[in-house]
């Protein structure tokens, strides 16, 4: 879907440490601050049981999960926004992601030293979130200056425009971030070229030390008090990057010994996905099981579309399943003598988890 997930911090947070655990691809770690200067990038096969599930009733020589792209930003620090630190550079990374998760230090080590020099999560989101603020403020007032001059030669659009423009100021200028704000479309429009950083959604990490794996601590605690219980999600980095290190098999004895059910960082992955706002619709058969990832609300030519243009184009129908019936009926022919067949035309809307089959004429 070229979507993708920008991970971000303070340096020494452990942001590469979790991308590591996630991705196929390795970013250095170093204890120290501003060391690595390029952005890491990974695409990450989205744990899914219901296509494990589907595996086992239609066994089939190739499964395909779905997948998210992960960017794994350089550590920001106070004055980012002016250059300070990796700067500006990365605050371009930052815009160009669709959604973000925010890595928080939740853990003491003396090893590694915090570079506001005590470990306060909750100040960390307020840094973080204000050196993005400032950056936003900066470009949407030299955007205001440009309509001003249009206004100025007549343009009858511009003055709507500033007026929209003025609102994400002020708001911004009393350190609300604009994900915040109740925006229609109209106004979205209106800065939809500027890729505001502050409108993106946030998903917020703790890393907190292992024993703080299954219930959290005060860090994270103080995290949740601040930004609400669900936009948060808690993962112990270190001990992750211990599991990921293990094959399948050793893995389960491992998390049921750490009181873990699955690795955080599958959680943290379909979060991402969700965050994105991506759903995942399947296709069976005795040569493959694909998750195929579509936006939230595609209709069925949209994501016969995802599969082949050919199939978006000569579009006919689309035979449709609920997981659910599926795995209560355990085949085709069971679901159809169940009366749970569906066959749906152009203004079906997918739902998450939607077994399709295309008829299509080209």
């Amino acid at each position: 879907m070229a979507l993708n997930c920008g991970i971000i911090g303070l340096a020494n947070c452990g942001k590469t440490t979790i991308f590591n655990c996630m991705s196929k691809s390795k970013g250095e770690i170093t204890a120290f601050a501003f060391s690595t200067n390029k952005s890491n990038i990974g695409v990450v096969d989205v744990p899914d049981p219901r296509l494990d599930k589907l595996n086992e009733l239609v066994p089939t020589k190739k499964v395909v999960p779905a997948t998210v792209e992960l960017v794994d930003i350089p550590g920001l620090t106070k004055g980012a926004s002016q250059g300070e630190g990796v700067g500006n550079q990365f605050l371009s990374d930052i815009r160009n992601s669709n959604a973000l998760i925010h890595v928080v230090r939740c853990f003491d080590d003396a090893n590694l030293p915090h570079i506001e020099g005590s470990i306060d999560p909750v100040r960390d989101i307020e840094l973080v979130e204000f050196e993005l603020q400032v950056k936003d403020l900066e470009l949407i007032e030299r955007k205001i200056e440009r309509q001003q001059k249009l206004i100025k030669v007549g343009d009858k659009n511009a003055k709507a425009t500033v007026e929209t423009l003025t609102k994400f100021k002020e708001a911004l200028e009393n350190f609300t971030s604009l994900r915040k704000l109740d925006i229609t479309e109209d106004e979205r429009l209106a800065i939809r070229d500027l890729q505001l950083l502050t409108e993106k959604p946030v998903l917020f990490v703790c890393n907190v030390d292992e024993a703080a794996a299954v219930e959290g601590n005060s860090y994270s605690n103080a995290v949740k008090g601040a930004v609400g219980d669900d936009e948060v999600i808690i993962i112990a980095g270190s001990l992750e990057a211990e599991i990921a290190e293990l094959e399948a098999e050793d893995q389960k004895e491992f998390l049921s010994d750490a009181g873990l059910s699955e690795p955080g960082v599958n959680k943290l992955i379909r979060a991402a996905y969700h965050l994105l706002n991506l759903r995942t619709f399947f296709t069976v058969g005795d040569k493959e099981n694909r998750a195929w990832t579509i936006k939230k609300g595609y209709t069925a030519p949209q994501a016969a579309g995802v599969i082949h243009s050919d199939l978006e184009r000569g579009f006919i129908r689309a035979e449709v399943i609920k997981y659910d019936d599926f795995v209560k009926y355990g085949s085709e022919n069971a679901v159809k003598e169940a009366g749970k067949f569906h066959v749906e035309g152009k203004t079906y809307i997918i739902d998450d988890g939607d077994l399709l089959n295309i008829r299509f004429n080209v």
